[in-house]
């Protein structure tokens, strides 16, 4: 199948999945996340890059992926408490297990296929970020316990390329982050960073051919993430 075809697939299908951001659970979960979960369990935490998260407008947050814990601390670095705004998520299917995964379903996650992206995940990131909604997709599909930047899916820039093809007024962002903790499997008493680079506007890679501007913004995201692990590794010389 190639890129145009599978475009277009995603642009007319009609998604069977939904996301619900429960306005209740949200209340409860951050101020208890950052007074007493992140407290007890992380030595430090650093945010780097606040001022780069978009106030409003359709955006893509792109984080690295390192652990579980991925799934409070990108929001608490990029939603509510920095731009106003609960992202949606897609997340690993795996990782909607157990309490972990009702709080996750209820807080605007929704599940993916990482080996194998079902055309329902991306209509409904299609449909979220033509509503100008934030969505906080991994690049690199899973978890990786290791601080280099893995190949990333092109999953991504074909979402975002096709949304601004069919919906230019939105004008879609992608946010690159990376996210390091200080130990490989984050146990209590370690600490984590967190560096949001610039956005990307998707407009700015149009032009080309489908698979062309799909390769081309990957690459540029990559480049993105592993600058922001440089910058991080010089300001700690």
């Amino acid at each position: 199948m190639n890129d145009t075809s599978t475009q277009t697939q995603i642009y007319h299908h009609e998604s069977q999945i939904t996301s619900h951001i429960s306005p209740w659970l949200i209340k409860l979960v951050y101020p208890l996340a950052t007074k007493l979960v992140f407290p007890f369990f992380f030595k430090k935490m650093e945010i780097i890059g606040k001022e780069n998260v978009p106030k409003t407008g359709a955006v893509i947050i792109a984080p690295t992926h390192r652990s579980r814990w991925d799934a409070l601390v990108v929001p608490y670095a990029t939603g509510k408490l920095v731009s106003g705004r609960n992202p949606h998520f897609m997340v690993s299917a795996n990782e909607m297990k157990g309490i972990q995964g009702w709080l996750i379903k209820r807080l605007g996650g929704f599940e993916v296929n990482t080996e194998r992206p079902g055309m329902d995940s991306l209509r409904h990131s299609f449909d979220l970020l033509s509503q100008g909604e934030m969505v906080v997709i991994f690049p690199e599909g899973n978890i990786y316990r290791t601080d280099e930047v893995q190949t990333l899916k092109r999953g991504i820039a074909k979402i975002a390329l096709e949304v601004e093809t069919a919906k230019p007024e939105v004008e879609i962002k992608i946010l690159p982050v990376t996210i390091k903790y200080s130990q490989p499997i984050p146990q209590k008493g370690c600490s984590v960073t967190v560096k949001i680079g610039e956005c990307l506007t998707v407009k700015n890679y149009l032009g080309k051919s489908v698979r062309e501007s799909s390769f081309l913004l990957t690459a540029y995201l990559a480049q993105s993430l592993k600058e922001n692990v440089i910058s991080y590794i010089r300001n700690l010389d």
